[in-house]
């Protein structure tokens, strides 16, 4: 997850508020110094750390709880309530020139958009990877049902346009540009026609090492032609308080509407870079979480201080998981597996379901009260790994073991799946433990049977023969 540092640090400061006897100022007090101690850690500026640890002693020591919630909880919600705000919650959504309303896309959910083509244009400098974010807003708009073009507007960079086209044909996006052409209007304009078959288009523009006047006036013209929807302003994590000042100079040139962060899981900065931005008018409206393409999500300041706390981020989990599953065949299966007839088959398709979802430490940040669960990220990693091992196995079976698991049982069919995969035919035996287990464990809670020691029982026992075990030899 991005700032895990900043993360781990909130949740043990949480910790010493839900684990105390009673709620004084004395442990206000620490809560607070701890707090502050995070915030800056994450090169958050003093007087914004000051000015949030401020709020949230003054309601804790000023409010009562509503009814139904303890000191405690109260102070706990305090706490969300205010990082939300200092991370720009409290700013209405204009992803897309919008309010924010959503509106079905075909099985899909996107964002609404005002007009059509809905221009977004990139600006920032070098360095910041601003034509790598240009593929992943494509990619994200694109899984959402829209159709989406990329132009090249940038003369600067001699392997500009090939790098945009390689990203193009990998996400089968069409890509505009005339390397011929020197100036960035003219490039525009040549396709400008050519547009109107598409919802949304994406204008990468050139950079400097500074914004210089240079810049400032080849960012005006493009400004004029484009006429932009959006124009977003890509930085690096890494530029921590620097952010605001760079947000405010290009705000100044050409309207920027908004931020993307990128490489915010690379740097424990990344504090400075979102609670910068978010105070200047021009609110953080993407961040990049990772080097590959689907490494990229709409910033929701309620989810991400969610998932910090270890709260989770059940909207994003869900946005993910509808990208990830089919919605009739996770429909075909959760009835499968609620009869009792679920196989390997099923098992495999989501496994691969959930691989798109991305690593495992990611999606069980997203689960709400798994953040909090303190299980290492050694452990998740080795999960990872046997999730793996077992996708190994799986290509290794024939159709008909994958459909009816106990043939697997047969000691040569052990040792020639082991064999085909590489694996031990003690994680064969395994796989098909941990399958059987579930199968009885879903009867059980389809029928109501077995008591909560039958459950604990039955989970002790899953974790010794199958999840809960380290990776197997090779």
């Amino acid at each position: 997850m991005v700032l895990d540092k900043l993360g781990d640090s909130l949740k043990a400061t949480l910790r010493k508020i839900t684990g105390a006897t009673f709620v004084d100022e004395k442990l206000i007090n620490e809560l607070v110094k701890d707090i502050q101690r995070a915030l800056l850690q994450a090169d958050v500026n003093v007087q914004l750390v000051f000015s949030v640890t401020k709020s949230i002693k003054e309601r804790a020591l000023g409010e009562k709880p509503p009814k139904g919630l303890t000191m405690r909880e109260h102070v706990v919600n305090i706490v969300y309530d205010e990082l939300v705000k200092f991370l720009g919650g409290s700013q209405k959504s204009e992803i897309s020139g919008t309010t924010g309303t959503r509106v079905p896309v075909g099985d899909k959910t996107t964002v609404e958009l005002t007009r059509k083509p809905f221009k977004i244009m990139l600006v920032g400098l070098f360095g910041n990877g601003k034509t790598t974010t240009c593929g992943k807003l494509a990619k994200y708009y694109r899984k959402r049902g829209l159709k989406v073009a990329l132009i090249s507007t940038d003369t600067w960079r001699p392997a500009a346009f090939d790098q945009l086209s390689q990203l193009g044909k990998q996400l089968e996006v069409p890509v505009f540009g005339d390397k011929a052409l020197k100036d960035p209007t003219k490039i525009f304009r040549k396709f400008e026609k050519e547009f109107s078959a598409f919802d949304v288009i994406i204008i990468d523009t050139a950079g400097r090492d500074a914004l210089s006047d240079e810049l400032i006036t080849e960012l005006d013209a493009i400004n004029t032609a484009v006429k932009a929807d959006e124009t977003l302003l890509v930085m690096n994590a890494d530029i921590g308080q620097a952010a605001q000042k760079q947000a405010l100079a290009f705000h100044d040139t050409c309207h920027v509407t908004g931020v993307i962060i990128t490489k915010l899981d690379g740097t424990a900065k990344g504090g400075g870079a979102l609670t910068a931005c978010a105070i200047t008018g021009a609110p953080v409206k993407f961040i990049g979480v990772g080097e590959k393409i689907d490494d990229f999500e709409e910033f929701k300041p309620q989810g991400f201080v969610g998932r910090l706390l270890g709260m989770g981020d059940l909207e994003s989990l869900l946005e993910k998981a509808g990208e990830a599953f089919d919605a009739e065949d996770a429909e075909a299966v959760s009835k499968r597996m609620l009869a009792g007839e679920f196989n390997l088959v099923d098992l495999y398709e989501q496994m691969q379901a959930m691989r798109k979802m991305g690593p495992l430490s990611k999606v069980m940040g997203m689960l709400p009260g798994m953040g909090n669960l303190n299980i290492p990220k050694e452990a998740l990693e080795v999960q990872e790994e046997k999730l793996k091992q077992w996708k190994f196995i799986m290509d290794s079976m024939t159709r008909s073991e994958l459909e009816d698991p106990e043939e697997v049982l047969n000691p040569s069919r052990i040792e020639r799946i082991a064999r085909g995969s590489g694996q031990s035919a003690s994680e064969v035996r395994a796989l098909v433990k941990q399958y059987k287990q579930s199968k009885k464990m879903v009867k059980m809670l389809k029928g109501g049977a077995g008591s909560e020691k039958d459950m604990q029982r039955m989970m002790q026992k899953m974790q010794k023969g199958g999840m809960g075990r380290g990776v197997g030899r090779r």
